[in-house]
């Protein structure tokens, strides 16, 4: 069974997706992609795995560090959760590039490199955002790029969690 609920953050509504298992999606109303997966039957109930959500979510919006993860269950190929579980890697406050995570990639499956645009792809269809801190993903050049649920909300997540963004940065390229 899927279970469904609301959570009305500072940037705006998110829809919330769980099963037994764990949090399956986390979504701004609007983004792109914007419920992909989300199957056609499901029910708008509170779940232990929804109000733990809730309660991270109100800890890393009010500026607080959450301390624990919901249980996630997202769903997507191996190469996908290889991604994605190297998202959940990057610290709080921390930034890195489509880049080095195929670099750490390659590394772990023993090739010489990995193509950042396949890890761009898997970064960009992660359905469980902010816990799964998608939006701490930057360009080679520290760039703000690629967030589905769009630049400006990625940059105030990022302000939020008190990264530097450049008055001028060298660029901000359009959503992929």
């Amino acid at each position: 069974m899927l279970y469904t609920g609301y959570y009305h953050s500072p940037l705006g509504r998110l829809l919330l997706a769980a099963d037994e298992i764990g949090l399956t999606g986390l979504w701004f109303e609007r983004q792109r992609y914007f419920a992909q997966g989300l199957a056609p039957v499901h029910t708008d109930e509170e779940t232990p795995i929804l109000a733990q959500t809730r309660r991270w979510l109100d800890l890393y919006f009010s500026g607080s560090v959450p301390d624990f993860t919901p249980p996630l269950h997202p769903i997507g190929s191996d190469f996908r959760q290889e991604v994605w579980a190297l998202l959940l890697q990057i610290p709080y406050g921390k930034t890195t590039t489509y880049g080095a995570l195929a670099n750490q990639l390659a590394e772990k499956h023993g090739q010489r490199r990995m193509s950042a645009q396949a890890v761009g792809g898997a970064v960009g269809h992660n359905a469980t955002s902010i816990i799964i801190p998608c939006h701490r993903v930057v360009g080679a050049d520290g760039s703000l790029t690629g967030y589905a649920g769009g630049l400006d909300t990625k940059a105030r997540l990022l302000a939020g969690e008190g990264v530097p963004i450049a008055e001028n940065p060298p660029r901000i390229r359009p959503d992929m």
